[in-house]
């Protein structure tokens, strides 16, 4: 059984990550400080998969407390690297925060890896790097302007680290860049955080269906789009989660005295536009929406979707989850978490 270590395994993405891992024979291991990583995952992934799970609760800026993970399992086989600030607003209100996390919990992990010869690595990254595209869909090869905001930057900048770590040392590493992850578990057991502030769409939706917001607020009508609403690509959490063990497979069939780094979009490739996504929500959970129509929000791009095309013939990746089954899935966890606040 390989030993995979996840870091930032109780975060949102982390989380279903390890239920796929384990699900398809993987041994985890989970690193998180718990600082934005939820407590109840351990257990909870364990009722889905009947697997114990074994959570280092250190800061991986610590590079002592992060070398005694590997000291502890120096077998570990490959390492999917999650663990990251990631809140666009938070990052440019604080953006030294994001720079001295993000990267020097990276740089730690790239001194580790070089230290006990690991020899594969997933760096969970994100289509904000690409910035402002001027073409659709968007290419692993589309040129990357300047990032939006420093969550971007910083995970542009990882990119670049790894790229020359890749250089100078002999190593595997697929970087993925996310575009918009979104749904829960089908157990209603983990899912994206509930916040009081959402700041993504879909808990913006099951919050407003749930009675805890008033109205989801439509942020511009007027864009050249299909119905007027900005299109981005949602794609199932649990199909990125499945992603992710085929990268690992995808590396582990590589020679290990080669180097080897490549770049990888996940998306469904079809945009989808933001009433698109409330209708999908009031079709699959029955219930209707308040909806207030406002003004276009600043920064907000008119569309942007992925061309998935690589990831299918690299890894034969494809989403398997349609719109409505993501939408009813958040709609369970939204449910199963208000009820278990009561």
């Amino acid at each position: 059984m390989k030993k995979i270590l996840v870091t930032g395994g109780c975060g949102y993405i982390g989380s279903h990550t390890i239920v796929s891992l384990i699900e398809h024979g993987f041994e985890v291991i989970s690193v998180d400080s718990m600082e934005r990583g939820r407590k109840y995952v351990p257990e909870r992934v364990e009722k889905i998969t009947g697997k114990k799970i074994q959570n280092y609760q250190i800061n991986m800026c610590n590079l002592r407390n992060l070398r005694s993970v590997f000291m502890d399992h120096p077998d570990m086989e490959g390492i999917i690297h999650f663990a990251a600030f990631k809140m666009v607003g938070e990052s440019v209100e604080k953006p030294l925060k994001y720079y001295g996390n993000n990267l020097l919990s990276l740089m730690n992990l790239l001194l580790c890896i070089k230290e006990y010869k690991t020899p594969q690595l997933i760096f969970s990254s994100s289509s904000s790097v690409y910035g402002n595209v001027k073409s659709l869909p968007v290419k692993e090869d589309t040129a990357v302007t300047e990032q939006v905001s420093p969550y971007g930057r910083t995970k542009y900048m990882g990119e670049l680290m790894i790229t020359d770590f890749a250089k100078a040392h002999t190593f595997h590493a697929l970087l993925l860049r996310y575009f918009n992850p979104a749904g829960a578990h089908d157990s209603a057991l983990i899912g994206e955080p509930i916040e009081d502030k959402p700041l993504n769409l879909v808990p913006a939706i099951t919050k407003t269906a749930a009675g805890r917001q008033e109205k989801f607020f439509v942020n511009g009508t007027d864009y050249p789009t299909r119905d007027g609403s900005c299109i981005r690509d949602y794609v199932h959490v649990m199909d990125i989660a499945e992603a992710h063990v085929l990268a690992l497979e995808y590396l582990m069939k590589k020679q290990l005295d080669e180097s080897y780094l490549d770049i990888i979009n996940l998306g469904t490739g079809n945009g989808v536009t933001v009433l698109e996504m409330v209708h999908a929500f009031e079709s699959a959970s029955g219930v209707k929406l308040n909806v207030e129509y406002g003004p276009r929000r600043e920064g907000d791009a008119e569309a942007v979707f992925a061309d998935n095309t690589k990831a299918k013939e690299l890894m034969g990746w494809e989403p398997k989850r349609s719109l409505e089954s993501m939408m009813l899935s958040a709609w369970k966890w939204e449910q199963a978490h208000a009820a278990q606040a009561q």
